[in-house]
Protein backbone atom coordinates (compact mmCIF):
# COMPACT_ATOMS: atom_id res chain seq x y z
CA UNK A 1 0.00 0.00 0.00
CA UNK A 2 1.32 3.49 -1.00
CA UNK A 3 0.35 4.88 2.29
CA UNK A 4 2.51 2.33 4.30
CA UNK A 5 5.60 2.95 1.83
CA UNK A 6 4.70 6.60 2.34
CA UNK A 7 4.98 6.44 6.17
CA UNK A 8 7.96 3.74 6.58
CA UNK A 9 9.70 6.77 4.54
CA UNK A 10 8.52 9.55 7.64
CA UNK A 11 7.05 11.01 4.99
CA UNK A 12 3.56 12.86 6.32
CA UNK A 13 0.98 11.28 4.24
CA UNK A 14 -2.50 13.24 4.07
CA UNK A 15 -5.28 10.67 2.67
CA UNK A 16 -8.02 13.20 0.97
CA UNK A 17 -11.76 11.59 1.26
CA UNK A 18 -12.42 11.52 -2.78
CA UNK A 19 -16.34 12.25 -2.74
CA UNK A 20 -15.27 15.54 -0.90
CA UNK A 21 -12.87 16.52 -3.11
CA UNK A 22 -15.70 18.79 -5.35
CA UNK A 23 -12.87 20.80 -7.34
CA UNK A 24 -11.83 17.47 -8.74
CA UNK A 25 -14.43 15.48 -9.29
CA UNK A 26 -15.94 17.70 -10.91
CA UNK A 27 -13.45 18.52 -13.07
CA UNK A 28 -13.47 18.49 -17.22
CA UNK A 29 -10.28 17.93 -17.90
CA UNK A 30 -8.72 14.88 -15.49
CA UNK A 31 -4.89 14.82 -16.21
CA UNK A 32 -2.49 13.29 -13.13
CA UNK A 33 -0.75 16.23 -13.50
CA UNK A 34 -3.82 19.04 -12.95
CA UNK A 35 -5.28 16.86 -10.33
CA UNK A 36 -2.20 16.73 -8.63
CA UNK A 37 -1.69 20.85 -9.04
CA UNK A 38 -5.47 21.12 -7.45
CA UNK A 39 -4.83 18.88 -4.75
CA UNK A 40 -1.36 20.69 -3.81
CA UNK A 41 -3.15 24.29 -3.83
CA UNK A 42 -5.83 23.29 -1.51
CA UNK A 43 -3.75 21.30 0.76
CA UNK A 44 -1.80 24.66 1.08
CA UNK A 45 -5.21 26.29 1.80
CA UNK A 46 -6.11 23.84 4.44
CA UNK A 47 -8.76 22.78 2.31
CA UNK A 48 -8.28 18.76 2.16
CA UNK A 49 -10.93 16.92 3.56
CA UNK A 50 -8.78 14.07 5.34
CA UNK A 51 -9.50 10.44 5.73
CA UNK A 52 -8.68 8.83 9.16
CA UNK A 53 -6.63 5.91 8.44
CA UNK A 54 -5.92 3.71 11.44
CA UNK A 55 -3.07 1.71 12.60
CA UNK A 56 -1.30 -0.49 10.61
CA UNK A 57 -1.69 -3.49 13.29
CA UNK A 58 -5.46 -2.24 13.68
CA UNK A 59 -5.68 -2.36 9.90
CA UNK A 60 -4.15 -6.40 9.34
CA UNK A 61 -6.15 -7.38 12.22
CA UNK A 62 -9.30 -6.16 10.40
CA UNK A 63 -8.87 -7.46 7.22
CA UNK A 64 -8.33 -10.77 9.21
CA UNK A 65 -12.12 -10.53 10.28
CA UNK A 66 -13.07 -9.34 7.51
CA UNK A 67 -11.69 -12.68 5.31
CA UNK A 68 -13.94 -14.45 8.14
CA UNK A 69 -17.34 -12.69 7.28
CA UNK A 70 -16.45 -13.11 3.40
CA UNK A 71 -16.03 -17.24 4.15
CA UNK A 72 -18.97 -17.09 6.36
CA UNK A 73 -21.05 -15.20 3.72
CA UNK A 74 -19.35 -18.44 1.05
CA UNK A 75 -20.71 -20.84 3.17
CA UNK A 76 -24.19 -19.72 3.63
CA UNK A 77 -24.46 -19.26 -0.49
CA UNK A 78 -23.51 -22.60 -0.82
CA UNK A 79 -25.89 -24.24 1.95
CA UNK A 80 -28.44 -21.99 -0.35
CA UNK A 81 -27.31 -23.56 -4.00
CA UNK A 82 -27.82 -26.80 -1.99
CA UNK A 83 -31.36 -26.09 -0.76
CA UNK A 84 -31.78 -25.39 -4.44
CA UNK A 85 -30.94 -28.60 -6.04
CA UNK A 86 -32.69 -30.21 -3.02
CA UNK A 87 -35.86 -28.38 -3.62
CA UNK A 88 -35.78 -28.86 -7.84
CA UNK A 89 -35.70 -32.54 -6.95
CA UNK A 90 -38.64 -32.47 -4.49
CA UNK A 91 -36.65 -34.50 -2.37
CA UNK A 92 -38.13 -34.15 1.36
CA UNK A 93 -35.50 -33.24 3.90
CA UNK A 94 -35.54 -34.59 7.43
CA UNK A 95 -36.43 -31.04 9.77
CA UNK A 96 -32.99 -29.79 11.12
CA UNK A 97 -31.95 -26.54 11.32
CA UNK A 98 -28.03 -27.23 10.76
CA UNK A 99 -27.08 -27.78 7.16
CA UNK A 100 -23.72 -29.43 8.68
CA UNK A 101 -25.33 -31.16 11.03
CA UNK A 102 -24.73 -34.95 11.35
CA UNK A 103 -28.11 -36.06 10.84
CA UNK A 104 -28.56 -33.59 7.81
CA UNK A 105 -25.24 -34.35 6.15
CA UNK A 106 -25.89 -38.15 6.35
CA UNK A 107 -29.21 -37.43 4.42
CA UNK A 108 -27.74 -35.62 1.82
CA UNK A 109 -24.58 -37.83 1.46
CA UNK A 110 -27.29 -40.86 0.94
CA UNK A 111 -29.00 -38.61 -1.84
CA UNK A 112 -28.93 -40.13 -4.94
CA UNK A 113 -30.10 -37.32 -7.66
CA UNK A 114 -30.79 -37.45 -10.93
CA UNK A 115 -28.47 -36.31 -14.10
CA UNK A 116 -25.68 -33.56 -13.16
CA UNK A 117 -27.37 -32.59 -10.00
CA UNK A 118 -25.34 -35.39 -8.31
CA UNK A 119 -22.21 -34.10 -9.19
CA UNK A 120 -23.30 -30.58 -8.02
CA UNK A 121 -24.57 -31.84 -5.01
CA UNK A 122 -21.27 -33.79 -4.54
CA UNK A 123 -19.21 -30.73 -5.36
CA UNK A 124 -21.41 -28.20 -3.00
CA UNK A 125 -20.66 -30.58 0.01
CA UNK A 126 -16.74 -30.73 -0.72
CA UNK A 127 -16.59 -27.35 -0.97
CA UNK A 128 -18.91 -26.65 2.64
CA UNK A 129 -16.14 -28.99 3.87
CA UNK A 130 -13.37 -26.93 2.69
CA UNK A 131 -15.03 -23.26 3.79
CA UNK A 132 -15.79 -24.80 7.47
CA UNK A 133 -11.42 -26.09 7.75
CA UNK A 134 -11.00 -21.91 6.34
CA UNK A 135 -13.25 -20.91 8.44
CA UNK A 136 -12.08 -22.47 11.88
CA UNK A 137 -8.76 -21.89 10.61
CA UNK A 138 -9.05 -18.24 10.36
CA UNK A 139 -10.97 -18.57 13.69
CA UNK A 140 -7.57 -19.83 15.68
CA UNK A 141 -5.62 -16.85 13.83
CA UNK A 142 -8.19 -14.73 15.53
CA UNK A 143 -7.83 -16.10 19.04
CA UNK A 144 -4.48 -15.35 18.66
CA UNK A 145 -4.81 -11.62 18.18
CA UNK A 146 -4.57 -9.43 21.19
CA UNK A 147 -7.55 -9.04 22.76
CA UNK A 148 -6.25 -5.57 25.03
CA UNK A 149 -8.92 -3.31 23.12
CA UNK A 150 -11.48 -1.56 25.37
CA UNK A 151 -13.90 -1.27 23.12
CA UNK A 152 -14.80 -5.01 22.61
CA UNK A 153 -15.79 -5.73 26.08
CA UNK A 154 -18.50 -2.83 25.39
CA UNK A 155 -19.46 -3.59 22.08
CA UNK A 156 -20.04 -7.33 23.37
CA UNK A 157 -22.68 -6.07 26.32
CA UNK A 158 -24.99 -5.23 23.17
CA UNK A 159 -27.66 -7.24 21.83
CA UNK A 160 -26.78 -9.54 18.84
CA UNK A 161 -23.06 -8.93 19.22
CA UNK A 162 -20.79 -11.89 19.89
CA UNK A 163 -17.06 -12.00 19.84
CA UNK A 164 -16.58 -11.73 15.80
CA UNK A 165 -18.49 -8.69 15.51
CA UNK A 166 -17.46 -6.71 18.62
CA UNK A 167 -13.98 -7.28 17.61
CA UNK A 168 -14.87 -6.02 13.98
CA UNK A 169 -17.21 -3.38 15.09
CA UNK A 170 -14.70 -2.23 17.12
CA UNK A 171 -11.67 -2.11 15.16
CA UNK A 172 -13.78 -0.23 12.17
CA UNK A 173 -14.20 2.22 14.73
CA UNK A 174 -11.43 2.33 16.06
CA UNK A 175 -11.82 5.58 18.21
CA UNK A 176 -15.18 6.78 18.88
CA UNK A 177 -14.11 10.28 19.44
CA UNK A 178 -14.05 11.05 15.64
CA UNK A 179 -17.39 11.60 16.14
CA UNK A 180 -19.87 14.47 17.71
CA UNK A 181 -22.92 12.89 17.75
CA UNK A 182 -25.38 9.44 17.34
CA UNK A 183 -26.41 11.04 14.11
CA UNK A 184 -22.75 11.17 12.60
CA UNK A 185 -21.70 7.88 14.00
CA UNK A 186 -25.22 6.05 12.45
CA UNK A 187 -24.71 8.07 9.02
CA UNK A 188 -20.73 7.02 9.29
CA UNK A 189 -22.50 3.62 9.49
CA UNK A 190 -24.21 3.72 6.27
CA UNK A 191 -27.35 3.65 8.23
CA UNK A 192 -29.58 6.85 7.30
CA UNK A 193 -31.82 7.39 4.79
CA UNK A 194 -30.83 9.34 1.58
CA UNK A 195 -32.84 13.36 1.56
CA UNK A 196 -33.79 15.25 -1.18
CA UNK A 197 -35.50 18.71 -0.87
CA UNK A 198 -36.98 21.72 -2.96
CA UNK A 199 -39.12 23.90 -1.27
CA UNK A 200 -40.95 22.80 1.68
CA UNK A 201 -41.06 19.71 0.46
CA UNK A 202 -38.37 16.76 1.83
CA UNK A 203 -37.86 13.68 -0.12
CA UNK A 204 -36.60 10.39 1.68
CA UNK A 205 -34.86 7.65 -0.45
CA UNK A 206 -33.07 3.89 0.56
CA UNK A 207 -29.99 4.15 2.64
CA UNK A 208 -26.80 6.57 1.78
CA UNK A 209 -24.46 4.73 -1.05
CA UNK A 210 -21.25 6.18 1.15
CA UNK A 211 -20.80 4.77 4.39
CA UNK A 212 -18.64 2.53 6.54
CA UNK A 213 -20.52 -1.18 4.41
CA UNK A 214 -19.10 -3.53 7.20
CA UNK A 215 -20.27 -1.20 9.86
CA UNK A 216 -23.60 -1.28 7.84
CA UNK A 217 -23.60 -5.37 7.82
CA UNK A 218 -22.49 -5.38 11.35
CA UNK A 219 -25.31 -3.82 12.73
CA UNK A 220 -28.17 -5.18 10.62
CA UNK A 221 -26.79 -8.82 11.42
CA UNK A 222 -26.47 -7.73 15.25
CA UNK A 223 -30.31 -6.62 14.92
CA UNK A 224 -31.74 -9.95 13.82
CA UNK A 225 -30.19 -11.55 16.16
CA UNK A 226 -31.26 -9.11 18.71
CA UNK A 227 -34.62 -9.76 17.88
CA UNK A 228 -34.82 -13.25 19.74
CA UNK A 229 -33.08 -12.07 22.68
CA UNK A 230 -33.97 -8.31 23.48
CA UNK A 231 -37.25 -7.30 24.37
CA UNK A 232 -36.55 -3.36 23.26
CA UNK A 233 -35.36 -4.57 20.13
CA UNK A 234 -38.52 -6.65 19.46
CA UNK A 235 -40.43 -3.90 20.93
CA UNK A 236 -39.14 -1.00 18.80
CA UNK A 237 -39.21 -3.90 15.41
CA UNK A 238 -42.75 -4.82 15.85
CA UNK A 239 -44.13 -1.15 16.46
CA UNK A 240 -42.40 -0.52 12.83
CA UNK A 241 -43.04 -3.49 10.99
CA UNK A 242 -46.82 -2.51 11.26
CA UNK A 243 -46.49 0.23 9.43
CA UNK A 244 -44.01 -0.12 7.02
CA UNK A 245 -42.60 -3.67 6.85
CA UNK A 246 -39.92 -5.69 8.10
CA UNK A 247 -37.23 -4.43 6.06
CA UNK A 248 -37.50 -0.75 7.18
CA UNK A 249 -38.16 -2.05 10.52
CA UNK A 250 -34.49 -4.11 11.06
CA UNK A 251 -32.71 -1.14 9.25
CA UNK A 252 -34.85 1.43 11.97
CA UNK A 253 -33.21 -1.04 14.59
CA UNK A 254 -29.89 -1.26 13.53
CA UNK A 255 -29.84 2.28 13.36
CA UNK A 256 -30.81 2.49 17.31
CA UNK A 257 -28.52 -0.47 18.04
CA UNK A 258 -25.63 2.08 16.41
CA UNK A 259 -26.65 4.95 18.89
CA UNK A 260 -27.09 3.05 21.75
CA UNK A 261 -23.56 1.82 20.81
CA UNK A 262 -22.17 5.20 19.98
CA UNK A 263 -23.83 6.27 23.58
CA UNK A 264 -22.15 3.14 25.71
CA UNK A 265 -18.64 3.40 24.00
CA UNK A 266 -18.77 7.05 24.22
CA UNK A 267 -19.81 7.08 28.12
CA UNK A 268 -17.55 4.08 28.99
CA UNK A 269 -20.20 1.99 29.88
CA UNK A 270 -21.70 -1.57 29.69
CA UNK A 271 -25.21 -1.93 28.24
CA UNK A 272 -28.28 -2.88 30.52
CA UNK A 273 -30.89 -3.79 28.92
CA UNK A 274 -34.98 -2.01 29.57
CA UNK A 275 -38.17 -2.65 28.65
CA UNK A 276 -39.91 -1.35 25.32
CA UNK A 277 -42.29 1.54 26.28
CA UNK A 278 -44.31 2.60 22.92
CA UNK A 279 -43.77 6.52 22.24
CA UNK A 280 -47.16 8.07 22.78
CA UNK A 281 -47.60 11.56 21.73
CA UNK A 282 -48.97 14.48 23.90
CA UNK A 283 -50.52 17.49 23.82
CA UNK A 284 -49.79 20.61 25.81
CA UNK A 285 -52.62 19.39 28.27
CA UNK A 286 -50.83 16.55 28.48
CA UNK A 287 -53.67 13.96 27.37
CA UNK A 288 -53.12 12.29 24.45
CA UNK A 289 -54.86 13.91 21.33
CA UNK A 290 -57.88 11.22 20.82
CA UNK A 291 -59.24 12.27 23.91
CA UNK A 292 -59.06 16.06 23.44
CA UNK A 293 -62.88 17.82 22.70
CA UNK A 294 -63.09 18.63 18.46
Amino acid sequence: MMYDLLEELDIEVTVAHPLKTRAIAEAKIKLDSIDACTLAHLLRADLIPPVHVPAKEIREQKNLLRHRLWLVRLQTMTKNRIHQLIDRNHVKTPKVKNLLGTTRRRFLQGLNLSGIDQKLLEDHLELLDTLQEHIRKTETWIDKEPKDNPLISILNTLPGFGKILSALAALEIDDINRFHTPAKFASYSGLIPSTSGSGEKIYHGGLIPTGNRWLRYIFIEASWTALRSSPYCRGYFDRIKHRKGSNTAIVAVARRLSEIAYRCLKGERYYVERPYIPYTRQTLSGCPPKFLAS
